[in-house]
């Protein structure tokens, strides 16, 4: 028999089993095309494996303001900024508080009465928020709105699910991308300190110094300028290279 589908696994799964087996889908979904994309897709994903969900957007707080940082097509701005200006609402406490937020029934909701009329206005009659553990942020929430009341009564288990399963999917997104960027600085390092040491080969052969005296000179030399140090040796090994490669007959490497 096949196994149920798992909410995370396919756009299409439109009744998911949470008790499904935990299967490495994170690493699969963290390696699709970054942070923005996984956020997106996840917010796509929760509409289809949460029954009743119309939409659903990501909060996150960075440097000391909550953000949206993903939503559903046709999700209004405003569902989530009126909540940020405001400063309280279901995502708001959801993220702050990681404490989840449930209002059945928003024509009776009486915790957020400005927000209540705004999201009333737009159609929205249900919102379920739950918090999202992501590591390196203090706040964060997965928002569900609903265009009918009462639409995640019985559905409050899958959402938890489904949340437990995105944080997971974004944390290794972000592993991942804190890796590459640490990759990246490391070449970029090698680079600099090989262009550095040819700049100093050079001053050394043509100053007859030490390497000690050669980057000294190529340090005050940058400082003057108030060119990078890295910059600096880089146009000198080109100016070098090219006028060697012309004396000698040959096409100056680009």
């Amino acid at each position: 028999m096949r196994p149920p589908a798992d909410p995370l696994e396919s756009p299409r799964a439109v009744a998911p089993d949470t008790r499904t087996a935990a299967a490495p889908l994170h690493q699969a979904l963290a390696g699709s095309g970054g942070l923005d994309t996984l956020l997106r897709d996840l917010t796509e994903r929760a509409v289809l494996a949460v029954e009743g969900a119309a939409a659903c957007s990501i909060t996150v707080r960075r440097d000391g303001r909550l953000l949206t940082l993903a939503g559903t097509d046709g999700l209004p701005s405003g569902l989530d900024q009126r909540q940020y200006e405001n400063g309280d609402g279901p995502c708001v406490r959801a993220a702050a508080l990681e404490s989840e937020q449930h209002a059945p029934d928003l024509s009776e909701e009486t915790r957020w009465p400005s927000y209540t009329a705004y999201a009333l206005s737009q159609g929205i009659r249900s919102v379920l928020a739950v918090p999202l553990t992501v590591d390196g942020e203090t706040d964060a929430a997965l928002n569900l709105y609903a265009v009918t009341e009462d639409a995640f009564h019985d559905r409050r288990d899958t959402a938890r699910a489904f949340a437990a399963r995105a944080s997971e999917a974004i944390n290794a997104a972000l592993r991942i991308e804190r890796e590459r960027a640490s990759a990246g600085d490391v070449r970029t390092a090698l680079l600099s300190r090989s262009v550095i040491d040819q700049a100093i080969g050079i001053l050394m052969a043509k100053e007859r110094c030490d390497a000690r005296a050669a980057l000294d000179r190529l340090r005050r030399a940058s400082q003057d300028s108030n060119v990078k140090l890295r910059d600096l040796c880089g146009d000198l090994v080109a100016r070098v290279t090219g006028a060697t490669a012309a004396r000698d007959g040959r096409t100056p490497r680009p």
